[in-house]
């Protein structure tokens, strides 16, 4: 079902931010400042902060000021009750399965960014542009008639699975391999990785090769009567932290079934667009994914903040001695590596019906 946004905004939907104190929740709140679709009427966070108003218990770290509208809301404890259709989730992993589906089974949209339910069978872990179909799954989950539960996936993956899917589409991709140069922003206590990653590189990011290696096979899924059949190609990760504020680097190598040119590839990139872009989706990039043919692009400091951080950045395209094609791309990793993912699947869920108000 698509609706006409014009006459359903005439008053914003009512969200909540489930650990609106870490720097994910910080980001939900800055992207959420003048939305207009969305408002943020309550924010989460530890019991200990509870009744506290958000200025005085968040370490804000990001540039721009907290919004005037949030400041000076109080915490509410991570529980049902508040004035809210969709919870959007930063919650840490350790406490966020059993928080989300309670929220769920009470009736709320839970669109979440992290990890605790992104490999379940039923729940949709998706990239507007590229597996929105999956969104399909939420009928099949059963925890309430308007309640459910979507994830975006992990902050490198996103980058990755969006150059990957009209390789995927078109060529049928059989093997990938990536070395991820990750920024500081993506680590849980920033200041003291920032300490650590000081004139260094740190290669190892826990749990992180992982999520790399399976979370693609799920988004490139095929769907058929309410169930994924995952991607079958293999990918081998290995993960650094770099001294970089923010910004994801990737260096990739891709083994194709069917042959190709340079150029055809390009195209694909350049052309690639998805649902967010036809229905013009507020938050939606108008190019998901821009090529550079600068031999030194994409770099962080230049390329992270394209289209509101909103878009993917690819470059270096050349043909590999052990593969078949290499390259290196870069995406913003709080931005569409994060809360700008789970916002731009929020606002498709809306115009595709699945978000009640």
């Amino acid at each position: 079902m698509t609706m006409n946004v014009e006459f359903y905004y005439r008053k914003k939907i009512p969200v909540v931010i489930l650990g609106a104190t870490g720097v994910v929740g910080q980001k939900f709140i800055q992207l959420l400042d003048g939305h207009p679709w969305f408002v943020v009427e309550s924010v989460t966070a530890s019991e200990k902060s509870v009744g506290k108003t958000y200025q005085e218990v968040v370490d804000w770290q990001l540039k721009t000021p907290i919004p005037k509208e949030v400041a000076d809301l109080r915490i509410e404890p991570c529980q049902p009750g508040m004035d809210a259709t969709i919870a959007f989730s930063a919650l840490t992993p350790s406490v966020a399965w059993d928080i989300e589906e309670t929220f769920a089974k009470a009736g709320y949209a839970v669109v979440s960014n992290t990890k605790s339910h992104r490999m379940d069978p039923m729940v949709p872990l998706v990239i507007p542009e590229v597996n929105n179909r999956h969104f399909k799954l939420i009928k099949e989950q059963g925890y309430h008639e308007h309640g459910f539960i979507v994830t975006n996936p992990n902050c490198a993956v996103i980058a990755l699975a969006m150059a990957l899917k009209p390789l995927h589409d078109q060529y049928s991709v059989e093997a990938v391999q990536v070395a991820t140069m990750q920024a500081i922003s993506g680590a849980g206590n920033q200041k003291e990785v920032a300490l650590e990653v000081e004139d260094n590189i740190i290669p190892y990011i826990a749990e992180e090769e992982n999520k790399i290696e399976k979370e693609p096979l799920k988004i490139l899924a095929s769907m058929s009567d309410g169930t994924l059949t995952h991607a079958e190609f293999k990918v081998s990760a290995q993960c650094n932290r770099v001294p970089v504020s923010d910004g994801h680097l990737e260096n990739i190598s891709v083994k194709l079934k069917e042959a190709t040119t340079k150029q055809d590839i390009i195209d694909l990139w350049s052309s690639f667009k998805g649902e967010p872009q036809g229905l013009q989706l507020p938050t939606a990039p108008q190019y998901p994914i821009h090529y550079f043919h600068q031999d030194d692009f994409p770099q962080p400091k230049k390329q992270r903040d394209i289209e509101q951080g909103m878009a993917v950045s690819v470059g270096r395209l050349r043909e590999c001695s052990n593969f078949d094609w290499k390259f290196s791309i870069l995406s913003h990793n709080t931005v569409r590596g994060a809360a700008g993912c789970a916002i731009l699947n929020a606002e498709l869920l809306v115009k595709q019906g699945y978000i009640y108000w």
